[in-house]
């Protein structure tokens, strides 16, 4: 196997025809790989992400070519999947109001050219849910922007920019409603896309997990502020309160009680999603 890629979370391994995709327990904040690893985090996206994509196959195909054949040593947190020209636009749908979005609506009162309603604040819901994709940046090279749908156009094609916008807004759609049934609201979330060999656009990397998306307590969900987060926004508001770290590397050790309570939501998020235990 020749290693291709390392990321933030997950290695890629060229593998014949194939590609490895391993994920880590390593995290990240604001684009910065913190030192402190989250125990079993790799193995709970990768389980989670396999779900996801078996929930939603109908809507779109996925990368997926096997869960099982791979390296003993990387069981359960790899999955040996098919390769794909990935489409350059980070894909994102929005239901709720939160992060870099809330940011873009305090500032133009609109997302990625989408006008939105005045008067949102923190947390709210908006109208319907809103396709707001950005650029994809390598790592260390900055941070993603906005784009606006006529941006995507141009980036890929009419057609293409389409098909991107629909997938990505039907997969938060039925993906909201699964979680609504469990008592969790997906605020937003991020897709990649890419082409397979034969032009079928299909999912790749991960789908629904707490580093892709925002989940909340539904129960707890209140306009105004700060929601309980069941996702890696617990670790960003833990980081916002150090003095001595200005949001680039290296990052802060992570100490015990937050580590342990960064993966007791990852773990709440997967049983509940899920109904399975984690183990």
């Amino acid at each position: 196997m020749e290693l291709l890629h390392s990321g933030k979370v997950r290695e890629v391994y060229a593998d014949g025809r194939d590609i490895l995709l391993v994920a880590s327990d390593r995290i990240s904040i604001y684009d910065v790989v913190l030192p402190t690893a989250i125990p079993d985090k790799g193995k709970i996206l990768t389980q989670l992400s396999l779900w996801w994509f078996e929930q939603l196959a109908d809507v779109v195909p996925n990368h997926i070519v096997s869960s099982t054949d791979v390296p003993a040593e990387w069981a359960g947190r790899a999955v040996r999947c098919e390769r794909l020209d990935m489409v350059m636009v980070e894909c994102i749908a929005r239901g709720y109001l939160a992060g870099s979005g809330l940011k873009e609506y305090e500032r133009d009162g609109a997302v990625s050219g989408v006008a939105l309603p005045a008067g949102l604040i923190e947390g709210s819901q908006l109208p319907e849910p809103i396709f707001t994709p950005t650029t994809k940046v390598p790592p260390g090279e900055g941070h993603d922007e906005f784009m606006t749908y006529a941006d995507v156009e141009s980036a890929t094609d009419p057609e293409v920019a389409a098909e991107l916008k629909w997938i990505t807004l039907e997969v938060y759609r039925r993906g909201q409603q699964v979680a609504a049934e469990q008592g969790i609201i997906i605020a937003d979330t991020k897709l990649e896309l890419g082409f397979a060999a034969d032009g079928t656009l299909k999912l790749g990397d991960e789908l629904l997990t707490p580093d892709s998306s925002r989940f909340w307590a539904a129960d707890e969900w209140k306009p105004g502020g700060t929601q309980r987060y069941l996702d890696k926004q617990f670790l960003r508001d833990w980081s916002s309160t150090l003095t001595d770290w200005d949001r680039t590397a290296p990052g802060p050790e992570i100490p015990d009680e937050v580590v342990e309570a960064t993966r007791n939501r990852y773990v709440e998020v997967y049983e509940r999603l899920t109904g399975d235990k984690w183990v």
